[in-house]
């Protein structure tokens, strides 16, 4: 009796995220602003260990510095994900992004005072995260990110910022059986 060989094969695996972020911004010359929005991923695995990313931030404070005027940031990045692990209830992964952010809100010039500005420049940003899954089909995620990104500083000159972002979100996998079942 012949037996036919099965085959397994490995397609892409979509995920999409949605949660809640704090970035503690950190401004040049003027210190620290905490930030707290909106977060959404798209990713898709191209194999068992490799994968590709898109993420999209949006988070602001009021009265920064109180100055009456709120502070806001869009973020657009893009890379390369490595999962460090992958079990049947916990997964981990880091990720190198690339693209740019808009930051716009007021900054303190040197001869006092407030003025309002924003820039719009690359960015990039290298972290990692923990999914735990709750069912076939979804995942919470905690993701902890440094962010480079760009502002004025007290002399109007643009100059490159520190960011700490946390990210809590839901993961989705869209037509997926299993979540769990990874190879």
């Amino acid at each position: 009796m012949n037996k036919i060989p099965r085959y397994t094969a490995y397609g892409p695996q979509l995920k999409v995220s949605m949660g809640y972020s704090v970035t503690d911004l950190g401004m040049p010359s003027a210190g620290r602003v905490a930030m707290n929005g909106a977060n959404a991923t798209i990713s898709a695995d191209s194999g068992k260990r490799y994968g590709a990313e898109l993420d999209l931030g949006f988070s602001s404070a009021l009265n920064v510095f109180n100055s009456g005027h709120s502070m806001h940031m869009l973020s657009y990045l893009a890379g390369p994900q490595f999962y460090t692990s992958r079990g049947n209830s916990v997964t981990t992964y880091v990720h190198l992004l690339a693209g740019g952010a808009r930051v716009a809100g007021p900054l303190p010039v040197a001869t006092g005072g407030w003025v309002a500005g924003h820039v719009n420049y690359p960015a990039w940003g290298a972290g990692g995260g923990v999914e735990c899954y709750l069912s076939r089909a979804f995942a919470l995620r905690v993701a902890v990110d440094y962010l480079h990104t760009h502002f004025y500083n007290s002399s109007v000159f643009v100059r490159g910022q520190n960011d700490i972002s946390v990210v809590n979100s839901l993961v989705y996998y869209p037509g997926m059986l299993s979540p769990r079942k990874h190879h």
